[in-house]
């Protein structure tokens, strides 16, 4: 079994730091103790002997049923804008999302 160190409460603030997530001390708590958890588990699935076992891609048989691609009800370009708030040439306008003054 190989020694894992520990995730520790600093590098959880660190990570949620640099996501730019603001985490106060009972949900930093929480998250190290999470993680830890998932780190742990990824751990021990590291550990198991794989040798000589085929990939799963998934656990029941599928089969991909396949269409026929055709395109319908094509050049409606005039009643799809009819039901836009508003338009300009052909592209709907919509409001900006991005706030330029908004911190990095």
């Amino acid at each position: 079994m190989m020694a894992v160190e520990k995730l520790n409460r600093q590098a959880v603030e660190n990570v949620a730091g640099l996501a730019k997530l603001t985490l106060d001390d009972a949900q930093a708590d929480m998250m190290t103790e999470q993680l830890d958890k998932i780190f742990d588990l990824v751990t021990t699935l590291a550990e198991v002997d794989t040798t000589n076992v085929e990939p799963t891609y998934s656990p029941i048989e599928t089969q991909t049923v396949l269409r026929e691609d055709v395109a319908v009800n094509a050049n409606q370009t005039k009643t799809l804008l009819a039901n836009a708030p508003e338009s300009e040439g052909n592209l709907i306008k919509v409001p900006t999302i991005i706030d330029e003054g908004a911190e990095s």
